[in-house]
């Protein structure tokens, strides 16, 4: 009688040990209602890493000397080193997600947070090229227009 209980003791030890961690569980379950969101933003680790190789090998001084040469991608010279490639790497792939966001009715959600995230590292990214003043200014009125529409739109 006593290794019956045993056996059930340890079985449910088993069991508890094997279960998830409420941390994974909401980990997973966040991934499987929205997996577009992992996706973006492995995508951006994995730019991230490629830009920060090239640097590390010499590779992105080369690229981006050789790109500027282009007719209408003489900016992409000014742009600063390997951390002003990743901000607007990351901002045209948040860009992307929010453009499948809206095409594809299975991802769709709000996207204004990921949209000021995008401008955001675009701004970082091309700070070199454009007055902070203004640009700032210009942020803070797309600000003010989103949730003025947004709040007239829900009544």
């Amino acid at each position: 009688m006593a290794e019956e209980h045993d056996e059930k003791f340890d079985e449910k030890e088993m069991e508890k040990r094997e279960e998830k961690s409420p941390e994974e569980k909401s980990w997973e379950e966040k991934n499987q209602r929205d997996p577009l969101s992992t996706v973006v933003w492995g995508a951006i680790l994995i730019w991230a890493g490629l830009v920060f190789l090239a640097s590390t090998t010499g590779l992105l001084g080369n690229f981006t000397t050789r790109i500027s040469d282009i007719p209408g991608l003489q900016f992409l010279g000014q742009i600063s080193g390997a951390w002003g490639l990743i901000c607007i790497g990351a901002a045209v792939i948040i860009l992307i997600e929010i453009l499948v966001r809206f095409l594809v009715p299975a991802y769709r959600r709000p996207v204004l947070g990921s949209f000021i995230l995008a401008m955001v590292f675009l701004g970082i990214g091309l700070g070199n090229l454009w007055n902070w003043n203004v640009a700032w200014a210009l942020i803070l009125i797309v600000l003010g227009v989103s949730f003025v529409t947004r709040s007239l739109r829900r009544r």
